[in-house]
């Protein structure tokens, strides 16, 4: 099958597939973001993802021609692209030459009245935010409510750090952690570092319940830490101090589901 060919990097496609994988803003008021790499992009083909537009190279074409021509009969617009340009639009030192602009699936703001969740209020480490999302599917949490002040899960960092689990675990998206625990019938935890709180695996996590991660470095917020039912911590013995926010969510997700 022929495709249209790009070689330079001034095309005005390829122009905005460089903003769109380095601003935020430019994502959220466009719609759309960048997705990089065979595995990203199935993900996103398998979760009905829609493919805007589509890219590869001609050695990516050589080694996944059958994906190639798969994800290019869903995308409204296919090219093939020199390697030059794959160097420049790929956020990875050695892209694979497979990219997509899909569309941002569309905010959810309600959640069932049943089942675990977990919370992020400004996460800005798209690391963690990643490393959540991977224990989240893995423990089989219902979804993950973001707070609209943390890092973008559809940046190419967070994408990365998810190995695609930002694609299939359900995101809710909120302005407001407090004011969204208030709208729920949840039993509400927050995840706090203080002796005083209940210790985690000394209680259990019944029925409809949120437990919220806060700001790696200020934790979480008055306001949410009010708005919840109860303040939860996790024992630690030694000198340590606190826990890496993802580490912290990955253990208390654990007890939730146990």
């Amino acid at each position: 099958m022929a495709y249209a060919e790009i070689s330079g990097k001034d095309n005005a496609r390829i122009k905005r597939i460089v903003k769109l994988q380095t601003s935020s803003r430019y994502r959220r008021e466009e719609g759309f973001f960048v997705l990089e790499g065979l595995r990203t992009i199935e993900d996103a083909y398998e979760n009905n993802i829609k493919l805007s537009e589509f890219y590869f190279t001609q050695t990516a074409y050589d080694k996944f021609s059958s994906d190639i021509e798969k994800f290019a009969q869903t995308a409204d617009f296919t090219a093939q692209i020199s390697d030059n340009i794959a160097k420049n639009i790929s956020d990875t030192f050695t892209p694979q030459g497979i990219f997509a602009v899909a569309n941002i699936p569309e905010k959810r703001e309600n959640i069932s009245e049943k089942g675990k969740y977990i919370a992020l209020e400004n996460i800005q480490d798209p690391a963690n935010l990643g490393a959540v999302s991977r224990s989240a599917e893995a423990l089989g949490i219902d979804g993950i409510i973001i707070s609209n002040d943390s890092c973008d899960p559809f940046s190419p960092k967070s994408l990365r750090a998810s190995m695609g689990t930002i694609l299939r675990v359900p995101l809710y998206f909120t302005d407001d952690i407090a004011s969204f625990l208030k709208k729920t019938t949840a039993s509400s935890y927050a995840c706090v570092v203080n002796d005083d709180a209940q210790k985690v695996g000394t209680f259990s996590f019944n029925g409809f319940s949120i437990a919220v991660i806060g700001n790696e470095a200020n934790g979480l917020t008055q306001r949410t830490k009010d708005a919840c039912d109860i303040t939860v911590t996790v024992p630690m013995k030694g000198r340590a101090e606190s826990l890496n926010a993802a580490a912290a969510a990955s253990i208390v997700m654990w007890e939730m589901v146990k």
